[in-house]
């Protein structure tokens, strides 16, 4: 298969993904980095090996998330990432209040409209079935909704899962992700 000119998007949530939440505070390690930032004591718990990670899979990372330009002030710098594209999202409208009603995550079409026909993943902790459906009826390349345990974040299991679609999808052969 060959690759194609651009490599896949990455469409990445922060909340859930990259900041654990929903177990016991104490279940979760904090982490040291030399780009401390005041203010949200849950930015520690962001392991910084996730920049590397990250930076190591065949894709366009963007921010798809409510930190909005706010993740690359904040999480940038603490995870070694460079300043990343941000989807902007559209004003709430019917259409949303319509989807809500349906099960369908508010982000999901404005997603779709940002990857403009591009190969996808998107990593949220808040995707279900509904909104693959609805990716799947509504967007012509391939497209990988993945859903991370809030309770863990990123995992290795997680990394090998998305390197390995990105790698089938690009045409590019797999590499282990660690």
């Amino acid at each position: 298969m060959m690759g194609t000119a651009r490599p896949p998007l990455l469409f990445l949530d922060v909340d859930g993904p990259l900041i654990p939440f929903g177990a016991a505070p104490q279940q979760y390690p904090t982490y040291e980095t030399h780009h401390q930032s005041p203010g949200n004591p849950l930015l520690a718990r962001i392991n910084p090996e996730h920049g590397r990670r990250l930076m190591g899979l065949p894709c366009e990372l963007v921010w798809a998330t409510t930190w909005m330009t706010d993740a690359n002030e904040c999480i940038c710098p603490r995870i070694g990432l460079p300043q990343l594209a941000v989807v902007t999202w559209p004003e709430p409208s019917d259409l949303d209040e319509q989807d809500a009603r349906d099960g369908m995550h508010w982000k999901t079409r404005a997603l779709v409209d940002w990857a403009a026909g591009r190969p996808f993943a998107w990593v949220d902790d808040e995707i279900t079935d509904v909104d693959r459906a609805w990716v799947s009826a509504h967007h012509s390349r391939q497209a990988l909704l993945y859903r991370v345990d809030p309770r863990q974040g990123l995992t290795d299991a997680d990394y090998a899962a998305l390197n390995e679609w990105l790698h089938r999808t690009y045409g590019a052969p797999s590499q282990t992700a660690s």
